[in-house]
Protein backbone atom coordinates (compact mmCIF):
# COMPACT_ATOMS: atom_id res chain seq x y z
CA UNK A 1 0.00 0.00 0.00
CA UNK A 2 1.19 3.51 -0.81
CA UNK A 3 -0.77 4.97 2.10
CA UNK A 4 1.22 4.70 5.33
CA UNK A 5 -0.35 6.52 8.28
CA UNK A 6 1.83 8.34 10.79
CA UNK A 7 1.90 7.59 14.51
CA UNK A 8 -0.17 4.88 16.18
CA UNK A 9 -3.72 3.71 15.51
CA UNK A 10 -6.45 4.53 18.01
CA UNK A 11 -8.00 2.08 20.44
CA UNK A 12 -11.00 0.24 18.90
CA UNK A 13 -9.78 1.12 15.40
CA UNK A 14 -9.99 -1.63 12.79
CA UNK A 15 -6.70 -2.34 11.03
CA UNK A 16 -5.61 -4.70 8.29
CA UNK A 17 -2.61 -6.80 9.24
CA UNK A 18 -0.27 -9.40 7.76
CA UNK A 19 0.58 -12.36 10.00
CA UNK A 20 4.38 -12.56 10.37
CA UNK A 21 4.87 -15.17 13.13
CA UNK A 22 2.64 -17.71 14.86
CA UNK A 23 3.60 -19.03 18.29
CA UNK A 24 1.84 -21.39 20.70
CA UNK A 25 0.07 -18.64 22.67
CA UNK A 26 0.38 -15.57 20.44
CA UNK A 27 0.35 -14.24 16.90
CA UNK A 28 2.62 -11.44 15.66
CA UNK A 29 1.48 -9.22 12.81
CA UNK A 30 2.49 -6.21 10.77
CA UNK A 31 -0.06 -3.38 10.58
CA UNK A 32 -0.09 -2.67 6.85
CA UNK A 33 -1.41 0.89 7.14
CA UNK A 34 0.98 2.00 9.91
CA UNK A 35 4.17 0.04 9.22
CA UNK A 36 4.19 -1.10 12.84
CA UNK A 37 4.01 -4.47 14.59
CA UNK A 38 1.33 -5.82 16.89
CA UNK A 39 0.43 -8.93 18.86
CA UNK A 40 -2.72 -11.04 19.18
CA UNK A 41 -2.92 -13.20 22.31
CA UNK A 42 -4.43 -16.64 21.76
CA UNK A 43 -7.46 -15.61 23.87
CA UNK A 44 -8.22 -12.91 21.28
CA UNK A 45 -7.92 -15.14 18.22
CA UNK A 46 -11.30 -16.86 18.46
CA UNK A 47 -14.08 -17.47 21.01
CA UNK A 48 -13.89 -20.75 22.89
CA UNK A 49 -11.04 -23.16 23.39
CA UNK A 50 -8.33 -23.27 20.72
CA UNK A 51 -6.48 -26.57 20.33
CA UNK A 52 -4.27 -25.48 17.45
CA UNK A 53 -3.80 -21.78 16.81
CA UNK A 54 -2.70 -22.52 13.24
CA UNK A 55 -6.22 -23.64 12.43
CA UNK A 56 -7.10 -19.93 12.52
CA UNK A 57 -3.98 -18.04 11.40
CA UNK A 58 -0.91 -18.72 9.29
CA UNK A 59 2.14 -16.69 8.28
CA UNK A 60 1.39 -14.40 5.35
CA UNK A 61 -2.37 -14.33 5.93
CA UNK A 62 -4.18 -10.98 5.86
CA UNK A 63 -6.48 -10.42 8.84
CA UNK A 64 -8.73 -7.62 10.11
CA UNK A 65 -8.09 -6.81 13.78
CA UNK A 66 -9.44 -4.45 16.41
CA UNK A 67 -6.94 -2.40 18.42
CA UNK A 68 -7.33 -3.18 22.13
CA UNK A 69 -4.46 -1.39 23.86
CA UNK A 70 -1.53 0.78 22.86
CA UNK A 71 1.70 1.56 24.70
CA UNK A 72 3.52 4.17 22.64
CA UNK A 73 6.45 4.21 25.08
CA UNK A 74 7.06 0.48 24.66
CA UNK A 75 5.84 0.40 21.08
CA UNK A 76 3.31 -2.33 21.93
CA UNK A 77 0.00 -2.75 20.13
CA UNK A 78 -2.41 -5.42 21.42
CA UNK A 79 -4.96 -6.61 18.90
CA UNK A 80 -8.03 -8.83 18.70
CA UNK A 81 -9.39 -11.01 15.91
CA UNK A 82 -12.43 -12.38 17.70
CA UNK A 83 -13.92 -8.97 18.54
CA UNK A 84 -14.32 -8.01 14.89
CA UNK A 85 -17.88 -8.63 13.68
CA UNK A 86 -18.66 -9.84 10.17
CA UNK A 87 -20.19 -6.45 9.36
CA UNK A 88 -17.06 -4.63 10.54
CA UNK A 89 -14.83 -7.03 8.65
CA UNK A 90 -16.83 -6.60 5.47
CA UNK A 91 -16.73 -2.82 5.77
CA UNK A 92 -12.96 -2.71 6.43
CA UNK A 93 -12.19 -5.06 3.55
CA UNK A 94 -14.27 -2.83 1.28
CA UNK A 95 -12.33 0.23 2.47
CA UNK A 96 -9.01 -1.52 1.77
CA UNK A 97 -10.15 -2.54 -1.72
CA UNK A 98 -11.23 1.04 -2.41
CA UNK A 99 -7.84 2.35 -1.24
CA UNK A 100 -6.02 -0.16 -3.45
CA UNK A 101 -8.17 0.84 -6.42
CA UNK A 102 -7.40 4.51 -5.77
CA UNK A 103 -3.69 3.78 -5.63
CA UNK A 104 -3.85 1.83 -8.90
CA UNK A 105 -5.44 4.85 -10.58
CA UNK A 106 -2.62 7.12 -9.43
CA UNK A 107 -0.02 4.52 -10.46
CA UNK A 108 -1.55 4.47 -13.94
CA UNK A 109 -1.52 8.27 -14.21
CA UNK A 110 2.06 8.51 -12.92
CA UNK A 111 3.30 5.86 -15.34
CA UNK A 112 1.49 7.43 -18.29
CA UNK A 113 2.95 10.88 -17.53
CA UNK A 114 6.34 9.53 -16.43
CA UNK A 115 5.89 10.91 -12.92
CA UNK A 116 7.17 9.53 -9.62
CA UNK A 117 4.26 7.43 -8.30
CA UNK A 118 4.89 7.96 -4.58
CA UNK A 119 5.35 11.72 -4.93
CA UNK A 120 2.20 12.06 -7.01
CA UNK A 121 0.26 9.89 -4.56
CA UNK A 122 1.45 11.93 -1.58
CA UNK A 123 0.54 15.21 -3.27
CA UNK A 124 -2.95 14.15 -4.34
CA UNK A 125 -3.65 12.51 -0.96
CA UNK A 126 -2.47 15.55 0.97
CA UNK A 127 -4.95 17.79 -0.82
CA UNK A 128 -7.83 15.30 -1.05
CA UNK A 129 -7.75 14.24 2.61
CA UNK A 130 -8.15 17.81 3.84
CA UNK A 131 -11.90 17.54 3.23
CA UNK A 132 -12.48 13.81 2.72
CA UNK A 133 -12.04 10.71 4.85
CA UNK A 134 -10.43 8.72 2.06
CA UNK A 135 -8.95 9.12 -1.39
CA UNK A 136 -11.69 6.91 -2.82
CA UNK A 137 -14.36 9.16 -1.31
CA UNK A 138 -12.73 12.11 -3.09
CA UNK A 139 -12.60 10.17 -6.38
CA UNK A 140 -16.30 9.36 -6.00
CA UNK A 141 -16.95 13.07 -5.67
CA UNK A 142 -14.97 13.68 -8.86
CA UNK A 143 -17.34 11.35 -10.72
CA UNK A 144 -20.39 13.51 -9.94
CA UNK A 145 -18.84 16.94 -9.36
CA UNK A 146 -16.57 18.46 -12.03
CA UNK A 147 -15.44 21.19 -9.62
CA UNK A 148 -13.85 18.66 -7.24
CA UNK A 149 -10.55 18.82 -9.12
CA UNK A 150 -10.11 22.40 -7.90
CA UNK A 151 -9.29 20.93 -4.49
CA UNK A 152 -6.02 19.58 -5.91
CA UNK A 153 -2.97 21.80 -6.42
CA UNK A 154 -1.72 19.95 -9.53
CA UNK A 155 -1.06 21.17 -13.05
CA UNK A 156 -3.71 20.91 -15.75
CA UNK A 157 -2.05 18.06 -17.63
CA UNK A 158 -2.04 15.81 -14.55
CA UNK A 159 -5.54 16.93 -13.57
CA UNK A 160 -6.95 16.04 -16.99
CA UNK A 161 -5.33 12.62 -17.02
CA UNK A 162 -6.46 11.93 -13.45
CA UNK A 163 -10.04 12.91 -14.27
CA UNK A 164 -10.10 10.59 -17.27
CA UNK A 165 -8.67 7.71 -15.23
CA UNK A 166 -11.08 8.20 -12.33
CA UNK A 167 -14.22 8.51 -14.46
CA UNK A 168 -13.33 5.43 -16.51
CA UNK A 169 -12.64 3.26 -13.44
CA UNK A 170 -15.05 4.47 -10.75
CA UNK A 171 -18.79 4.56 -11.18
CA UNK A 172 -21.27 6.33 -8.95
CA UNK A 173 -21.76 3.73 -6.22
CA UNK A 174 -24.69 2.95 -3.99
CA UNK A 175 -24.13 1.56 -0.48
CA UNK A 176 -27.02 -0.38 1.06
CA UNK A 177 -27.51 -0.83 4.82
CA UNK A 178 -30.37 -2.78 6.42
CA UNK A 179 -31.81 -3.44 9.84
CA UNK A 180 -34.91 -4.23 11.85
CA UNK A 181 -36.71 -1.67 13.98
CA UNK A 182 -38.85 -3.03 16.81
CA UNK A 183 -41.46 -0.61 18.16
CA UNK A 184 -44.14 -1.19 20.81
CA UNK A 185 -46.41 0.87 23.03
CA UNK A 186 -49.44 0.16 25.23
CA UNK A 187 -50.84 3.66 24.85
CA UNK A 188 -54.52 3.86 23.76
CA UNK A 189 -53.44 5.62 20.57
CA UNK A 190 -50.51 3.27 20.04
CA UNK A 191 -51.08 2.83 16.31
CA UNK A 192 -50.88 6.57 15.72
CA UNK A 193 -47.75 6.85 17.88
CA UNK A 194 -46.00 4.12 15.86
CA UNK A 195 -47.05 5.74 12.58
CA UNK A 196 -45.65 9.06 13.77
CA UNK A 197 -42.39 7.37 14.85
CA UNK A 198 -41.99 5.82 11.39
CA UNK A 199 -42.79 9.15 9.79
CA UNK A 200 -40.01 10.78 11.83
CA UNK A 201 -37.61 8.07 10.65
CA UNK A 202 -38.55 8.69 7.03
CA UNK A 203 -38.08 12.45 7.46
CA UNK A 204 -34.48 11.84 8.53
CA UNK A 205 -34.00 9.49 5.61
CA UNK A 206 -33.86 12.37 3.13
CA UNK A 207 -35.55 10.23 0.49
CA UNK A 208 -32.92 7.47 0.81
CA UNK A 209 -34.80 5.22 3.22
CA UNK A 210 -37.41 2.50 2.72
CA UNK A 211 -39.50 1.05 5.58
CA UNK A 212 -41.72 -2.04 5.40
CA UNK A 213 -43.84 -3.83 7.99
CA UNK A 214 -42.51 -7.27 8.95
CA UNK A 215 -45.13 -8.19 11.54
CA UNK A 216 -45.43 -8.25 15.34
CA UNK A 217 -44.25 -4.68 15.78
CA UNK A 218 -41.14 -5.11 13.60
CA UNK A 219 -40.24 -2.95 10.61
CA UNK A 220 -37.51 -3.51 8.05
CA UNK A 221 -35.39 -0.47 7.23
CA UNK A 222 -33.16 -0.10 4.19
CA UNK A 223 -30.93 2.88 3.50
CA UNK A 224 -29.27 3.60 0.16
CA UNK A 225 -26.52 6.22 -0.09
CA UNK A 226 -23.41 7.09 -2.07
CA UNK A 227 -20.99 5.97 0.63
CA UNK A 228 -20.86 4.22 4.01
CA UNK A 229 -20.37 7.44 5.96
CA UNK A 230 -23.56 8.97 4.58
CA UNK A 231 -25.51 5.71 4.87
CA UNK A 232 -24.46 5.16 8.50
CA UNK A 233 -25.51 8.71 9.44
CA UNK A 234 -28.90 8.41 7.76
CA UNK A 235 -29.57 5.04 9.41
CA UNK A 236 -28.49 6.28 12.84
CA UNK A 237 -30.52 9.50 12.67
CA UNK A 238 -33.62 7.78 11.33
CA UNK A 239 -33.74 4.96 13.88
CA UNK A 240 -32.89 7.24 16.82
CA UNK A 241 -35.70 9.60 15.79
CA UNK A 242 -38.22 6.77 15.74
CA UNK A 243 -37.05 5.21 19.01
CA UNK A 244 -36.97 8.54 20.84
CA UNK A 245 -40.55 9.29 19.77
CA UNK A 246 -41.76 5.90 21.01
CA UNK A 247 -39.95 6.31 24.34
CA UNK A 248 -41.37 9.80 24.79
CA UNK A 249 -44.81 8.19 24.55
CA UNK A 250 -44.23 5.42 27.13
CA UNK A 251 -43.22 2.83 24.57
CA UNK A 252 -40.16 0.73 23.76
CA UNK A 253 -37.92 0.75 20.72
CA UNK A 254 -34.90 -1.21 19.53
CA UNK A 255 -32.88 -1.30 16.34
CA UNK A 256 -31.01 -4.42 15.21
CA UNK A 257 -28.55 -4.21 12.33
CA UNK A 258 -28.65 -6.96 9.71
CA UNK A 259 -26.44 -7.87 6.77
CA UNK A 260 -27.49 -6.20 3.55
Amino acid sequence: MLLIKEGFPEEDELVICTVTKVQFHSVFVKLDEYDKSGMIHISEVSPGRIRNIRDFVKEGKKVICKVLRISEEKGHIDLSLRRVTETQKKKKINEVKQQQKSEKIIEFVAKDLKQDTKKLFDKISEDALKKHDSLYEFFQKMVVDDSALKELAIDQKIAKKLEEAVKSRIKEAIVKLEGKLNLSTYAPNGIEIVKEALKKAEEKGKGNIAIKYLGAGSYGIQVNAKDYKEAEKILKDATENAINHIKDNDGKGEFVRTEA
